[in-house]
């Protein structure tokens, strides 16, 4: 029975990890369309906070559920600020380079954590998280092929995907420290609405505010060598890209991976999660038709190694627990 428990666990946490490697195809299907990247990030956002606000008026409340402070409702808006920065930063970086590149960037954020931990905590990482770690950045340098000839990086595209993945470690903390005693849609919907705040922000002041207040538009026009691209909000992004983008970037993923988390523990479920570097680089080669050289798959198969290896420690505890 628990054997069964644990395939399920698996299961679970595969389709959310799989789903939000999806995204970045999706997302240039979108920019192909003539989609901006606010409102690629608006429409995901939003949508995705509506079917998480209706899963919770649709789920029952458990006998012994404790409703949330004010102080758990900041907190966790102010966690979930750094999911629509992600998304922003992330969206920006598969505008200037591939999506199988842009996802092996986001990866990075494996070894930031470390770092954003050992600040916290005030400790020196141990030898096998900086092995790790060094681990992980040869396997970036090979799966991004960054000494070779056959892929253009564009240094835009490097820099805004490297913040991406500082961004999305903060979004790991958050979503494991932060009103960890509160229901799983309840933590998400709050974080969602910290993150609808950035996303509205940022498609006020790159599209919204220039199109329609001149001076905003001569602003934006002096930081822009484009800004013809400035027009209109496309409200069809609702519902078109923005319905998919949605549900596998704000909605599946969260439900599936609390879901099977407390099944698979932290160890099993953080290794099962990396299936998002190679599911994202599957997608785009089939949907992209983006060309993925022998380096680059010798590359992701080092970092998913990589983390492997990160996680024995924490897969050994958990089997010892339960045995």
């Amino acid at each position: 029975m628990k054997e069964k428990n644990t395939v399920k666990g698996v299961f679970l946490v595969a389709i959310g990890a799989s789903s939000y490697g999806m995204l970045a195809s999706f997302v240039k299907l979108a920019y192909k369309e003539g989609f901006t990247t606010a409102e690629v990030t608006l429409a995901q956002v939003l949508l995705g906070l509506l079917g998480v606000f209706i899963i919770n008026l649709c789920r029952k409340k458990k006998l012994n559920e404790i409703d949330p402070s004010l102080k758990d409702i900041r907190n966790l808006m102010l966690g979930g600020t750094s999911i629509g920065l992600t998304s922003v930063l992330y969206y920006i970086a598969v505008s200037y380079i591939d999506a199988s590149i842009a996802v092996v960037l986001l990866m990075q954020s494996v070894w930031i954590g470390v770092v954003i931990e050992s600040l916290i905590t005030k400790s020196f990482p141990s030898q096998l998280k900086i092995a790790c770690v060094v681990l992980i950045l040869i396997g970036t340098i090979l799966a991004t092929n960054v000494l070779g000839s056959e892929i253009q990086l564009d240094y835009r595209g490097a820099i805004f995907g490297f913040l991406g993945a500082c961004s999305f470690a903060a979004t790991m903390y958050s979503t494991g420290e932060i009103a960890n005693h509160l229901a799983a849609p309840k933590r998400t919907m709050f974080m969602l609405f910290g993150a609808s705040a950035i996303v509205l922000l940022f498609a006020f002041i790159t599209q919204i505010g220039p199109n329609n207040f001149e001076k905003m538009y001569l602003f934006y026009q002096s930081f822009s060598d484009n800004s013809s691209s400035v027009r209109d909000f496309d409200w069809r992004i609702f519902y078109s890209w923005g319905i998919l983008l949605s549900l596998f970037g704000t909605i599946l993923p969260p439900i599936f991976l609390n879901m099977g988390f407390p099944i698979t523990g932290v160890g099993l479920g953080s290794i099962v999660s990396s299936l998002e570097l190679p599911a994202s680089v599957t997608v785009a080669f089939f949907l992209l038709g983006e060309n993925v050289i022998f380096i680059q798959w010798l590359g992701i198969l080092i970092i998913l190694s990589s983390i492997v290896l990160m996680n024995s420690p924490l897969l050994f505890k958990e089997k010892q627990t339960t045995n």
